[in-house]
Formats: structure tokens, C-alpha cells, sequence
């Protein structure tokens, strides 16, 4: 009777361990294949919400209440370069942020991906950027943004997908405003 096979039963939470030796991989695709900055990947990792494992897949580590790891979003960054989730992560409890550089930001843009909100957060990085782990029109955690004070835009992808839960977004929560990529 393994911890191991106990938590898969229950569903609970396995986070991938960290394998730094696949770091420089994991690095690599970022900037080359997805055009990020090292200063903002760095900031990722120095925040505890980026990390390598031992398939050379970035992990991108969910966070709720109390910065507890909540789940991961997932990508593959050797040939078949895939997405998926960790194993229990509980997305409506948390999510993946790129921090504003400088003071507290007021102002968040949602997006549909870890890797979308790092590539927000270059473009403006006065604002916290916050991936919804796929396009998601309630977010759970939205609300308590809100009540939070922070003035929010959703920049979905500019595809049928995104431009539907954007538009159910924003009918859930009217003081929501819609910004759009520059492409998909």
C-alpha cells in the first residue's frame, strides 16, 4: 500500500519532481521555439512556478490560497512538444501568474496558457498576467480577483474558441474588458 498508489486513488496532487539536468533543454525551447526573454523565464523560476522534469517537459506550477501548489500545466519541449495537466491539479483553485515587474499591479490579463501569460507579461509587464489553463469562461478564483481590486481584461486566443468564452466571460462578469492578441 504505496503513498504513491494511494494519492492516484484519491485524485490527490502529484507534481512531477524537478530534474534540473533537463533544465537547459527546457530553457532553450522557451526562448528559441516560444521567443521568450531569459529575464522573464528567470523570474518564473525564481518564483517557484517554473521548473524542468525528467521528460524535459516545463512545469508550470498552479498556486492558490496561501501560494499552495494546486496543480501544473504541463509542456512538452522535445519532438512531440504536447500539453497536459499534472496529475490532481485542481485548476478552479488556483493558476499560473508571470508577476508585474515594479509595484503591485492593479490590472490582469487572463489568458489561456502558462506560456501565453509569460509572452503577455513581456508585452506588458505592469500587469499580472494569469493563464486559465485552457480558455475558460468561470474561473472559479475570477471573483476573488475582482473583490481584489484588480481591473481585468481577458486576451484569449483571437480563434472561435477564445472568441466564445471571452464573449461568456465577460457576460458572466460584465466588468471584465476584452483585449486581443496580436495573432491567434
Amino acid at each position: 500500500w504505496a503513498p504513491a498508489a494511494f494519492a492516484k486513488r484519491r485524485g490527490e496532487l502529484r507534481l512531477p519532481p524537478e530534474d534540473w539536468r533537463a533544465w537547459p533543454c527546457v530553457r532553450s525551447y522557451l526562448m528559441r521555439e516560444r521567443g521568450l526573454p531569459s529575464w522573464i523565464i528567470e523570474r518564473a523560476v525564481e518564483s517557484g512556478g517554473l521548473y524542468a522534469d525528467h521528460r524535459a517537459n516545463a512545469v508550470f506550477v498552479l498556486f492558490g490560497e496561501d501560494r499552495r501548489a494546486v496543480g501544473a500545466e504541463l509542456r512538452g519541449t522535445g519532438g512531440s512538444q504536447w500539453r497536459g495537466m499534472a496529475f490532481g491539479s485542481r485548476k478552479e483553485l488556483g493558476y499560473f501568474s508571470a508577476p508585474a515587474s515594479g509595484p503591485r499591479a492593479t490590472a490582469a490579463i487572463l489568458c489561456e496558457s502558462a506560456i501565453d501569460a509569460l509572452s503577455c507579461c513581456v508585452l506588458h509587464p505592469d500587469r499580472l498576467c494569469i493563464s486559465t489553463s485552457g480558455a475558460r469562461a468561470n474561473p472559479a478564483w475570477l471573483p476573488w480577483l475582482m473583490r481584489a481590486g484588480y481591473a481585468v481584461s481577458c486576451g484569449f486566443d483571437t480563434d472561435a474558441t477564445g472568441e466564445r468564452l471571452a464573449s461568456e466571460l465577460i457576460a458572466l462578469h460584465p466588468g471584465v474588458k476584452r483585449i486581443w492578441p496580436g495573432s491567434h
